[in-house]
């Protein structure tokens, strides 16, 4: 029977890369001459800590890392951009979490829509993934169709095709 698997997962080099590539970007540009700049990427908890001296520089900062991170191959839906920057003294600090895996929420509003487009296929949450399985491989890829046209906010890829 025919599967495949949804999943969030998030190459850590890449984002490594794309952080590394904006670091450099940044120290170069002229608007940001010597006005201190830290851009800190946290592996254990996936998480972008971006430091500068207004909100402006920040919005800047986070422009670049997004477009930088899209040539890199990292999904811009990966990026929690919700938090707002904080004033700590005469720095202005923002955290950007990075999402990586499914969490059960959002797993169960994809199994949630897979049921309710009437294709002939189950759907199984698995800890991190959605295993979807179904007789036909049409139906398959009509399921990864209708997850990349619903606005879910997530960053999905769709792997372990089988037959």
């Amino acid at each position: 029977m025919p599967s495949f698997d949804i999943v969030s997962k998030l190459d850590l080099q890449s984002l490594d890369n794309a952080v590394n590539v904006t670091k450099k970007e940044i120290t170069n540009r002229f608007d940001f001459k010597g006005s201190p700049v830290q851009i800190e990427l946290d592996k254990k908890i996936p998480q972008i800590l971006v430091e500068a001296e207004s909100e402006m520089k920040i919005r800047q900062i986070t422009d670049v890392l997004v477009s930088r991170s899209m040539k890199q191959g990292v999904d811009p839906l990966a990026f929690d951009m919700s938090k707002e920057p904080n004033q700590s003294g005469k720095q202005v600090r923002k955290e950007i979490p990075v999402r990586s895996g499914l969490v059960q929420e959002d797993a169960k509003k994809i199994t949630k829509l897979i049921k309710e487009s009437g294709l002939k296929v189950q759907a199984q949450i698995m800890d991190d993934l959605i295993r979807v399985t179904g007789k036909k491989i049409d139906d398959l890829q009509s399921v990864i169709q209708l997850c990349k046209g619903a606005s879910l906010g997530l960053a999905l890829q769709y792997t372990n095709m089988r037959n």
